[in-house]
C-alpha cells in the first residue's frame, strides 16, 4: 500500500515539546587531565562547547565552538554521552551532547587562543578533581563521559546513568 502525504497539523506541531541542545568536548592532555574553560560571562568552569544553533547538528556545533573558543581544529569524535537536563526556569529542559576530542599535544596547547569575548582562562584538571572544579551535574556528566571513552556512549538524566537510579 502506498504511503500518502498529508498536510501537517500546525496546532499539533506547535504543542510538541521543544528542548534546547548544547554540545561539549572532552579534550585531554598527555597526562590524562581534562581541559576546562572559564567563561567571561559567569563564574563557573565548564568543558569547551556551546549551544547548538538552528539547523546545526550537535557534532557540527561542537566542532565550531572548539574552533571559535580555542582556535583549535578538532573534529567531534565519538559520542560519549547524551544528558537529559530537566528544566530550571528560565531554562527549558535540554539535551547535552558530549563528544570525545581525544588527546591534545603540547604543540596544540601552545597554539590555543581563547576568544576574549567568551573565555578568560583554561586549565587541565585531573579527573579525580573534577568534582571540586565543576558544578555537580556537569562533574557527573564529565566523569560519565570519561568512563565511556572506548566503550560507547551512555544516556544520562541530570548527569546520572539511568541504570544507576
Amino acid at each position: 500500500m502506498a504511503e500518502t502525504q498529508t498536510e501537517p497539523d500546525i496546532s499539533y506541531i506547535a504543542s510538541v515539546t521543544r528542548v534546547r541542545a548544547a554540545a561539549g568536548m572532552i579534550l585531554r592532555d598527555q597526562a590524562g587531565r581534562v581541559l576546562v574553560v572559564h567563561p567571561t560571562y559567569k563564574d563557573v568552569w565548564e568543558v569547551p562547547g556551546g549551544t547548538v544553533e538552528p539547523d546545526e547538528s550537535p557534532a557540527d556545533a561542537c566542532t565550531r565552538e572548539i574552533r571559535e573558543e580555542l582556535g583549535l581544529s578538532v573534529p567531534a569524535g565519538a559520542l560519549l554521552c547524551v544528558d537529559w537536563v530537566p528544566a530550571r526556569p528560565p531554562w527549558d529542559g535540554g539535551l547535552m551532547f558530549v563528544f570525545d576530542g581525544g588527546v591534545v599535544t603540547a604543540d596544540q596547547i601552545a597554539t590555543m587562543r581563547l576568544c576574549p569575548d567568551e573565555l578568560d582562562r583554561f586549565e587541565f584538571v585531573e579527573p579525580e578533581r573534577l568534582g571540586e572544579v565543576l558544578i555537580p551535574r556537569l562533574a557527573r556528566r564529565v566523569v560519565a563521559a570519561l568512563a565511556a571513552i572506548g566503550r560507547g556512549g551512555v544516556y544520562l538524566e541530570d548527569g546520572v546513568a539511568t541504570s544507576n537510579r
